[in-house]
Parts: C-alpha cells; sequence; structure tokens
C-alpha cells in the first residue's frame, strides 16, 4: 500500500479558522503549507509555528501569484505530494442586497468561489489527479458555513457564494471518485473568528430604510460570536475530519446545534420567514 501524506495545503491562515486548523495539524506533526497574503505575517506564523510551518504568500485570486507557489510546492513535494487541502480563505461583509454595490457582492464570488476553485484546480495533481501519484489520495475540505444551507438577511452575498460553495463542492466529489480524492463540505456557525468584526460595518447603509434593523443584526452578531465555538475547536474537528477512515459528506459545526440547525432546516421556509423577521424587525409596515 502507498503511503500517506503529511503535507496540508491551508488557506488564509493569518487568523481565524485557518490560522486554528494549521496551528492543530503543526502539533500532530504534520507539515503544513499556509497561505497568506503578505510576507510579514507568513514569517509572524513561521516564528510562531515552527519549522513545519511552510508560508505561501498568494491571494486566492491572483492566477499568476497561485500558479508560481503550485510550481515550487510541485517541485518541492513531488516525491510526497499533498495530503489533505483545506479551502478556508474567505471574505463576509454584511449589507442589504438592495444597496450592497454589486463590485462587494462580486468580490465574494471571486474570493469564497472562483478562488476555491482555483486553489483546487492548482493543486489538484499533487493531491493524486494524476498518473503514478506515489502516495495514497488526499482529501479537501471545502469550508463553507452555516449559511451555506440557511440564508439570513443582510448577508446575501456571503449566503450566495457559501450556496455556491456547497453546490461545487458535491459535483466536484462525485467527479473526483475518479481518482479516490474524497471532498468534504464543513459547515461551522458561529465561530470566535475576525472575519465577523471586519465585514460588519454598517454606516454605509445609515440612510436606508434597512438601518435599524442592521443595527439590531450587528448586536446578534456579536452576541452569537461570544458564544461560538474557539477556532482551536474548528481547528481540531478539522484534523479529525481528515483522519476520519469515511469521511461524512457533510458536517455542520454549529454551537446549539438543535436551534442553531436542526430545527431551522426542519422549518418550512414561510416560517422561518416570519421568525426571521420577528428577529430582525424586518416586517411589512403595510
Amino acid at each position: 500500500m502507498k503511503p500517506i501524506s503529511k503535507n496540508i495545503l491551508i488557506t488564509g491562515v493569518s487568523t481565524g479558522i485557518g490560522y486554528g486548523a494549521a496551528r492543530q495539524f503543526v502539533q500532530r506533526g504534520y507539515t503544513v503549507f499556509g497561505s497568506v497574503r503578505a510576507q510579514a505575517d507568513g514569517d509572524r506564523l513561521r516564528a510562531e509555528l515552527g519549522e513545519r510551518f511552510v508560508p505561501l504568500v498568494f491571494d486566492v485570486t491572483d492566477a499568476n501569484a497561485l500558479r508560481a507557489a503550485a510550481q515550487m510546492l510541485t517541485d518541492r513535494l513531488a516525491n510526497d505530494g499533498l495530503g489533505g487541502i483545506i479551502n478556508n480563505a474567505g471574505i463576509a461583509i454584511g449589507g442589504p442586497l438592495q444597496h450592497q454595490p454589486i463590485d462587494v457582492v462580486r468580490k465574494h464570488f471571486e474570493v469564497n468561489v472562483l478562488g476555491l476553485l482555483q486553489v483546487t484546480q492548482a493543486f489538484l495533481p499533487l493531491l493524486g489527479a494524476r498518473d503514478n501519484h506515489p502516495v495514497q489520495p488526499g482529501r479537501i475540505q471545502n469550508i463553507s458555513s452555516v449559511n451555506g444551507q440557511i440564508a439570513i438577511p443582510f448577508m446575501g452575498a456571503y449566503v450566495g457564494s457559501k450556496h455556491a460553495v456547497e453546490g461545487m463542492s458535491h459535483s466536484l466529489r462525485r467527479e473526483l471518485a475518479l481518482f479516490g480524492i474524497k471532498v468534504v463540505i464543513v459547515g461551522p456557525g458561529a465561530v470566535k473568528t475576525p472575519i465577523w468584526g471586519k465585514g460588519t460595518d454598517i454606516s454605509p447603509y445609515a440612510d436606508t430604510a434597512y438601518y435599524p434593523a442592521m443595527q439590531g443584526f450587528l448586536k446578534q452578531v456579536q452576541v452569537a460570536e461570544e458564544r461560538g465555538f474557539s477556532i482551536d475547536y474548528i481547528g481540531k474537528r478539522i484534523v479529525q475530519i481528515h483522519e476520519a477512515v469515511n469521511p461524512r459528506i457533510r458536517y455542520a459545526l454549529v454551537p446549539r446545534k438543535v436551534t442553531g440547525w436542526l430545527i431551522p432546516r426542519m422549518l418550512p421556509d414561510r416560517a422561518l420567514d416570519w421568525i426571521l423577521g420577528r428577529m430582525s424587525g424586518l416586517r411589512s409596515k403595510v
């Protein structure tokens, strides 16, 4: 039997889930190749995580930088390959779809969807999508969100991009069965991560009818983040999923799973609309 590669590629490791996953994989003896957009972040993580962490400086939307990183890893790992790809890099910028600039909406899909696919395409040969691969086929974890299946207001661009990630992941899983490469969807709920704080500036919408409801929404986001899972917990679960012999197709890593995941998915859409309308203040005054 061919050996198993202990090399892992993780995108977006500067902070949040990517950082938590990188730290957990390194602690378990893996070599992590982690993407950052700034050399300073790579140097900081290298100093903290040690020689088992190798920074790769690229933006997932930058085809030339990504191509160079893929060639570097191909030369370095020709006889080892990759054991896994964790597609984690992403953005989340809130705003009502009626007013959110199309460039901002487009950026969600460029980073969260097309960037994810671009990374996957670039590194698939090292994962086992090639002839005479020297190690066992690796696996892919695409980091989605609870919002990959449950749509909430004021995060429509993010929700749409995560729905796209989930649909594309299902197709990719069926295609890559040809090579024995497994594709797993990981859908976290609330996590104590800076991604929400970075994208919750509601001031551009102060003159819209949505502003009062957005103020309440922002408070709900802050409360959810405080109650969310730590990045270390999510990182540990990602390692466990990677090492599972027969991983599930999708994992929902959601605090308060009954109310935050199971019930919303069981309810009829109209019932969920009513509940979210009550919670958010988005109810017609007519």
